[in-house]
């Protein structure tokens, strides 16, 4: 288990420039529902979605010829698969060995937020696939706090990297809801977040956290200050690999999916660019959170979400941060021998004005991540809904 967890960590947070062999700070993103089986099953469209900043590509497919073909496009064009086919359940050890070797294979996907009472079985299974390949992590994804008491999703976690003990915790919450006048944040989000923090440090596991990139039901269609408010929050809190739901349309009739960043029919919608700007945004300043270690969160608001606690303390060579309006957090990172104070604005639909001042050993890390001295700049900040500021200690 030791090794899978360091290669994963190794593999997942740095990435080769095409042009020399030196890693880069690197934070990938998987996308959840990519491009189904079949007539879309094509070059141009792994690469369209590798072009959107896709590491890691999620389609679920049911039959083992499909999901090597996934594997072989996923290889062309520099991205990953997570696979998943019947085989990989009933016959575990000799399908791994098959594909344990392939270029494209990013990891096996077990289940999707599975209850207490299957983990044990779930770990077995995922013992028989390390038996044969112990390079790539077996993968599944829990479920959010708030269908649990505080308690139960606390022992949810723990039966979790117990019983199954993947190198990873990954869990799916989408906290933003289409309110009368505006999107509104759900009272649950950053307890999620906190739990789940909490559980990964205890166990020494990462953590993988969502955004949702697909309207459906309460969910309204995604802009870039929902996605940044998801992703950055994720980030403050540590996850260090990021996922989308969804990438293509899964166009079940149930949960009216629309507006996916990929149509049904192949095509791109709104969605798309946004997701490729949250991309890019997140790689320029990814130096800041591949293998990090956030030390504190602590949140800002007249009144702060429910299972956080208030900022009590300054970060050392800050003098001040005042709340002059909205709700924010401050995540303290560290970074090797790197020193991060991370702000971020915790609404979706308003902005966050909040009064910084610095000494002379504090530089703010810009979205084109140049570093300029903080004290260049005026005490107040506006941070636009769900966006971050980024400062360093030096």
């Amino acid at each position: 288990m030791k090794k899978i967890t360091l290669l994963l960590c190794c593999c997942l947070c740095f990435a080769c420039t095409p042009d020399s062999k030196k890693s880069v700070p690197h934070i990938p993103i998987l996308g959840w529902y990519s491009i189904p089986p079949g007539e879309y099953a094509t070059l141009e469209h792994y690469q369209e979605m590798r072009d959107a900043g896709f590491d890691y590509s999620f389609s679920h497919i049911y039959s083992y010829d499909d999901a090597i073909q996934a594997l072989d496009l996923c290889a062309k064009v520099g991205m990953k698969s997570i696979f998943m086919c019947p085989e990989l359940e009933t016959a575990p050890e000799e399908t791994a060995e098959k594909v344990k070797k392939h270029p494209g294979l990013g990891g096996y996907f077990l289940r999707d937020e599975p209850g207490d009472d299957s983990m044990e079985a779930l770990g077995e299974w995922a013992r028989r696939i390390e038996s044969v390949d112990s390079e790539h992590p077996c993968y599944l994804n829990l479920l959010p706090s708030f269908v649990f008491s505080v308690e139960g999703y606390e022992k949810h976690l723990r039966l979790f990297t117990e019983k199954v003990d993947l190198p990873q915790i990954s869990f799916d919450c989408y906290p933003i809801n289409a309110g009368a006048e505006h999107a509104v944040l759900s009272p649950y989000w950053y307890q999620n977040l906190e739990l789940v923090r909490a559980e990964a440090r205890r166990s020494g596991k990462t953590f993988w956290a969502f955004a949702l990139s697909t309207s459906h039901g309460s969910y309204p269609i995604p802009t870039i200050d929902h996605l940044r408010l998801q992703m950055y929050s994720n980030l403050a809190y540590g996850a260090q690999l990021l996922q989308y739901f969804t990438y293509w349309n899964p166009g079940t009739e149930t949960w009216d999916f629309h507006q996916a960043p990929i149509t049904q029919e192949g095509r791109r919608s709104p969605v798309y660019e946004l997701v490729r700007q949250m991309n890019e945004e997140i790689q320029r300043r990814a130096f800041v959170w591949a293998g990090c270690t956030v030390e504190s969160v602590f949140h800002m608001a007249e009144t702060v979400p429910v299972g956080t606690k208030p900022l009590a303390q300054l970060p050392q060579h800050f003098r001040t941060l005042q709340r002059e309006q909205g709700s924010g957090l401050v995540s303290e990172i560290q970074n090797g021998k790197r020193h991060f104070v991370m702000l971020v604005n915790t609404s979706p639909a308003e902005e966050w004005h909040v009064r910084v001042e610095t000494d002379e050993r504090v530089k703010l890390i810009r979205s084109d991540a140049l570093s300029v001295p903080a004290q260049k700049y005026g005490p107040l900040f506006i941070l636009s809904p769900g966006n971050c500021a980024i400062f360093e200690v030096i």
